[in-house]
């Protein structure tokens, strides 16, 4: 996987065998020369990762990365704090100014090349996310880089036996809810509910990375954040880690500190990443319904229509629709109001939801027009369906909010599709014995016997 990185040193020298580093790799390489040559060029080149060095004149990379997480516009790129110093207060402090991970110097290749492409991988999967939200710049905003103390959640330790894992819990704020798993049969089971698994990969009598790939493999944990515990002297476990795709790795022996500081991070992004994830699914959701009747809209009504009428050419199972359009609903605004229309819309819906059967699919066509799409039911079923519908709006008056007992009626066209039928064609039909219902007095379903010339 290639990306763009950003390289900020103020020692060319230190730039410049990261460069060929790096470009060796294929990666297309950027550089800067001090703090706010960095942020310049993360504003104007938008990287994939920015390897960020601490010790710079002016400002210093720790003041670099705060500005960088406070910026809308690049609070979303890694950064990774490439630094001589490797004292737990440098981890730390690093970690809290927004840093995704520490490097020390001189950096190892292999673990240079890892945690880049471990967060590539991240990068690409919230650029997707973020660019679905881009309607929302509102709540883009909120990525959850707020207060650490309102940050918490349920984490789950996976460890050998339980003296490891009620240590590693207790290094943990305890604003955290933990709980323990030493069985792997168990862990997956509660993994499903946790909001970050903490795993334990150094020991010789667990199999930590075979946990980890399984909770990848896993539709119910593959989004998980999983913070591996690792022995700092067994970089190949660190590699596979990455790899696998552990989302950070933290270094015994654990100090408290850093294990916190890498578990909110963990919990902040997650908790973005779900608010991003619900507001698309909210989005796909709303871009199919109507929002006034909660029926589905039109976009979504013709989309069925055209995949039912490409089954029905295939396998030439019977398939009908019926349209009904409320009588006089003109006359309804017109007298009571459009918030009474808009009631009896929205009871309209209800209606005819309870009068129909669960494979049908209901929609709202357009103004008072609503659609009903019968998979299996022949001209004669679906008359008797829109006839049911039909009965029930004009069974019980309909309850207005200031208190008004309003009659309302709907009339009905059906038509079953026959060889040769188009969607248009079809609708066609149907339109027409809804004008035929009209004609002859309302309140009633009228059938097109024949194809529309």
């Amino acid at each position: 996987m290639s990306g763009r990185i950003l390289v900020v040193d103020d020692i060319e020298s230190n730039r410049r065998l990261l460069e060929a580093r790096l470009s060796a790799e294929y990666f297309d390489v950027l550089q800067a020369d001090s703090g706010q040559a960095c942020i310049d060029a993360a504003l104007t080149h938008a990287p994939d990762v920015i390897l960020l060095d601490v010790m710079m004149p002016g400002m210093d990379g720790f003041e670099t990365c705060r500005r960088l997480k406070a910026d809308p516009n690049t609070r979303h790129i890694p950064v990774v704090m490439v630094t001589a110093l490797d004292q737990r207060e440098d981890r730390v402090r690093g970690l809290e100014a927004g840093a995704d991970d520490f490097l020390t110097k001189p950096v190892n290749d292999i673990a240079l090349f890892a945690r880049v492409r471990s967060l590539l991988r991240l990068k690409l999967v919230m650029d997707e996310l973020r660019l679905r939200e881009q309607a929302r710049p509102s709540l883009v905003a909120k990525d959850g880089v707020g207060d650490d103390a309102s940050t918490s959640g349920h984490v789950l330790v996976v460890a050998p036996d339980p003296v490891q894992g009620d240590r590693l819990a207790a290094r943990l704020p305890s604003r955290f809810s933990c709980e323990a798993a030493c069985d792997p049969r168990s862990v997956m089971a509660k993994a499903a509910h946790a909001d970050l698994i903490v795993v334990e990969l150094s020991s010789p009598r667990f199999d930590g990375l075979r946990i980890c790939a399984r909770l990848r493999a896993e539709a119910a944990t593959r989004q998980a954040p999983i913070l591996g515990v690792v022995d700092p002297d067994l970089p190949d476990i660190m590699v596979r880690a990455l790899d696998i795709g552990v989302s950070d790795l933290v270094a015994r022996p654990v100090d408290a500190g850093e294990l916190s500081a890498r578990a909110m991070t963990q919990l902040k992004r997650k908790r973005y990443a779900d608010h991003l994830r619900d507001r698309l699914e909210e989005s796909l959701e709303l871009a199919v319904t109507d929002q006034l009747t909660g029926l589905h809209n039109r976009r979504y009504l013709n989309s069925r229509l055209r995949t039912a009428m490409d089954a029905f050419e295939i396998n030439g199972e019977p398939f009908s629709v019926a349209l009904f359009d409320i009588d006089h609903f003109k006359r309804i605004n017109d007298t009571f109001g459009h918030q009474a229309g808009d009631e009896v819309l929205k009871g309209f819906a209800t209606r005819m939801g309870r009068a129909l059967r669960a494979l049908d699919v209901a929609g709202r066509f357009g103004g008072e027009e609503f659609l009903i799409l019968l998979t299996g039911a022949n001209l004669n079923e679906a008359a008797r369906s829109a006839e049911r519908v039909r009965a029930a709006i004009a069974g019980a008056p309909f309850t207005l909010a200031q208190a008004e007992a309003l009659k309302v009626t709907v009339s009905a066209g059906c038509a079953q599709a026959v060889t040769g039928d188009s969607p248009d064609s079809l609708l066609a039909r149907a339109d027409a014995a809804l004008y035929q219902a009209k004609a002859a007095g309302r309140d009633r379903v009228a059938v097109a016997t024949k194809k529309a010339a």
